[in-house]
């Protein structure tokens, strides 16, 4: 996070999309060289683009519109999907004789805090691409009916994570937001008051990386550095594997636990499960689960008591509220004047913004482990999980430390798989969303529903 945050601010600036085709252009000749040079990825291939042509193909002869909606394991993915659309798409175009118009792009939608911690520039690349940014944890009407128009009205088909954020698991995904969904109910609502016919798509589109050579011998430095950052003796593994490295892997997050435990239950006063309750489990995994959800409610309690949220809903829902509770905060409505706010104001406000940054904190930590799941591993034993698993350990240990590292280690050289799912149309669900309110409730839980075993069919 930036050092900005810590004190109080006017309220954060919706970033309005300012499509630059130029830039577009530069961006998508870099592109390759940008991977290669700034990411472990070394191949992207994909499958069923035949099916993203046809879609870009009626779009663009205006009989449909569409929103991809893709899995969100990694910050590598926007990259992933650029390279898609300005490489793959036209050259199976050109392959099969389909003529489509130039450049293939999507309008993408962001969540209006990554520029907070990746930069300001961020924000203004987002924008000169055509993306448009909405604050996560509440009704971002601004951001909601930016969307909505580009949605309907935009040069480009949409593109969003329906996950709400990045779970750092390739083979596990976690409980989608709504709100694709409802953008695709009010496309298909302002489709029909504007007298067009076109159909209303959400595409679900997997993303999948995988290691070019398995990197076991990195994942035990890797292990090693975090044994020793956490207090526990290093004994490295003489051939590093799953069977030698799985151990220690349990031994750290147990470990890390047993720290965590011991922190919130001495200097926050909270209840956890005791020693005698966890003894009962026999099977280490399932204990770990069981010990790792206590942790998680009790760090979010610690948030939710100070800004005086109720425990409710799952945890990225939790996450959210608690995140905008805290930006409410930091970029105050109060705080829009400068000039007219004295010394005094001013020092009591950057007091409630550095305390509210610190009681994010605690839901920083639990971000990382929504998806985490004691059995990830154990149901699967890849490389790739244990690599997931280990580097999720290491964001929560940079964290505690303090790091404002944004990139993950790079443990080696990976691929990447873009798998296109068959398009969910919105416009056949419509008809029943137009009911009521709790018919138009129900409509959009099951396209959700849709969505999330679509995206799941595709791992």
């Amino acid at each position: 996070m930036a050092d900005v945050i810590y004190q109080a601010q006017p309220p954060l600036e919706f970033i309005p999309p300012a499509f630059n085709p130029l830039f577009l252009r530069v961006v998508q000749l870099l592109l390759p060289t940008y991977i290669s040079w700034q990411t472990a990825i070394t191949e992207i291939e994909a499958e069923n683009v035949e099916v993203l042509v046809d879609l870009y193909h009626q779009f663009q002869e205006g009989k449909i519109r569409f929103m991809l909606a893709f899995r969100h394991p990694k910050t590598d993915d926007p990259f992933c999907l650029s390279y898609l659309f300005s490489q793959l798409v036209p050259k199976v175009a050109r392959s099969q004789g389909t003529i489509l118009q130039l450049p293939i792009h999507a309008h993408f939608i962001y969540d209006r805090g990554i520029p907070l911690w990746a930069g300001s520039y961020v924000g203004w690349i987002a924008s000169n691409l055509g993306a448009t940014p909405i604050q996560r944890g509440k009704a971002d009407w601004t951001g909601l009916r930016s969307a909505r128009n580009l949605f309907a009205n935009g040069k480009f088909p949409m593109a969003a994570a329906p996950e709400g954020g990045t779970n750092g698991l390739s083979e596990n995904i976690s409980t989608l937001e709504p709100g694709i969904a409802q953008l695709g109910f009010w496309c298909a609502e302002d489709l029909q008051k504007a007298g067009r016919d076109q159909q209303v798509l959400i595409v679900p589109v997997g993303i999948k990386y995988s290691y070019v050579d398995a990197p076991w011998d990195a994942i035990a430095n890797l292990l090693s550095e975090l044994e020793a950052a956490s207090g526990l003796p290093v004994n490295p593994s003489e051939f590093a594997s799953v069977e030698s490295l799985y151990p220690r892997l349990l031994t750290l997050a147990e470990h890390l636990l047993s720290l965590m435990e011991q922190f919130y239950t001495r200097f926050y006063h909270q209840k956890l499960p005791d020693a005698k309750t966890i003894k009962q489990i026999e099977d280490r995994n399932e204990a770990l689960a069981v010990r790792l959800q206590a942790l998680l409610n009790t760090a979010l309690l610690i948030s939710e008591q100070y800004f005086d949220l109720q425990s409710k809903g799952s945890l990225r829902d939790r996450c959210q509220r608690v995140e905008q509770a805290g930006w409410n905060y930091i970029f105050r409505e109060d705080f829009k004047d400068v000039k007219g706010i004295s010394a005094v104001e001013r020092a009591l406000g950057d007091r409630v913004a550095e305390e509210a940054n610190a009681r994010m904190w605690h839901m920083r930590l639990v971000e990382s482990f929504v998806a985490v799941s004691g059995n990830y591993i154990r149901e699967n034993p890849t490389v790739e999980r244990f690599a997931e698993t280990t580097l999720i350990l290491w964001q929560m240990i940079a964290k505690i430390k303090g790091n404002k590292a944004v990139q993950r280690p790079q443990l080696g050289k990976q691929k990447v798989k873009i798998t296109v799912g068959k398009p969910i149309s919105v416009s056949e669900h419509y008809p029943a969303y137009q009911g009521n309110r709790l018919a138009a409730r129900q409509a959009v839980a099951e396209v959700t529903n849709d969505l999330q075993h679509a995206l799941e069919g595709l791992i």
